[in-house]
């Protein structure tokens, strides 16, 4: 074992990275018989191979789109899933396209369709088992199209005529970078089972596509206000509740905004959105205190 280990060493060294040396003028080189020169091509043999990613295409080939056994039913579930998120991308362009001819209130519903689309496709992925890097990024770049531009889109044809162009289309763009950059972060970013780190683009639209809808009875300047504490509420790092964690929300705080609906919808509205971005502050001061 000693003698054997020498000699994969001496290989080692002459092969990769000894060559023979060149004799100065004058001198005469000795080399043992065993240090025989070696092709550069026969040099990478001798190299560690590391092994192959998980999901790298083999032999130059594609990367499969769906990870795990490709039957015919888990094709087609994952289809679906990948329709619906299509179809999340297909009503964003829907709602910009009524947004500019006027159609807000129609471009509003539109708006309120891709959330649930949204919705719809994770949670068949999930429900399916056919979750994916692929379905992800689909996922990711549909929310851009429908949140990060439509809903920018909507609300700027929304304020049309009731505060200056440039406010208008100055707080648009930053609810569309605002949505870019926390796009980006979730998808870099350690998943939390808990909470969300900033408001998700979803919410954000669902909140800007209802206040559309019931027209809130704002004043222009207080509506951009609100545009811009939305928007820069997508990229704060104050832990928000899932929707899982609201789910199990004692069943009677559930029958105050029930009530209020009842009464007032668009102050039951006004007051939902605004205790759920308050949240996001309480909720990081008591674990700061914790």
């Amino acid at each position: 074992m000693r003698r054997s280990g020498s000699f994969a060493r001496q290989v080692l060294l002459v092969r990769v990275g000894r060559r023979r040396p060149e004799p100065s003028a004058g001198t005469t080189v000795v080399m043992p018989s065993h240090y025989d020169t070696v092709p550069d091509d026969e040099i990478g043999s001798l190299l560690p191979v590391s092994p192959a990613p998980a999901g790298a295409a083999v032999n130059g080939g594609p990367i499969p789109l769906l990870p795990g056994e490709h039957t015919a039913a888990r094709r087609a579930k994952f289809a679906l899933v990948n329709a619906c998120t299509l179809t999340s991308l297909t009503l964003g362009l829907l709602a910009i396209f009524l947004a500019m001819q006027g159609e807000v209130r129609a471009a509003a519903i539109c708006l309120v369709a891709c959330v649930a689309f949204d919705g719809l496709d994770g949670a068949l992925a999930r429900r399916f088992g056919v979750v994916s890097p692929f379905g992800a990024q689909m996922d990711s770049l549909a929310d851009m199209c429908s949140f990060g531009l439509a809903a920018p889109v909507v609300v700027y044809a929304s304020l049309s005529g009731t505060v200056p162009t440039p406010a208008a289309a100055a707080v648009c763009v930053l609810v569309a970078g605002c949505a870019a950059i926390r796009l980006a972060r979730f998808n870099v970013s350690p998943k939390d089972g808990r909470y969300f780190c900033g408001v998700p683009t979803t919410m954000v639209a669902a909140a800007l596509s209802v206040g559309v809808l019931i027209e809130l009875p704002l004043s222009g300047a207080a509506k951009v206000a609100g545009v811009a504490l939305l928007a820069f509420a997508m990229v704060s790092s104050f832990p928000y509740a899932k929707i899982a964690r609201l789910i199990k929300l004692p069943p009677w705080l559930w029958l105050l905004p029930i009530v209020g609906v009842l009464v007032d919808p668009r102050l039951t509205f006004a007051a939902v959105v605004v205790g759920y971005l308050a949240s996001g502050p309480l909720l990081w001061l008591r674990q700061r205190h914790a």
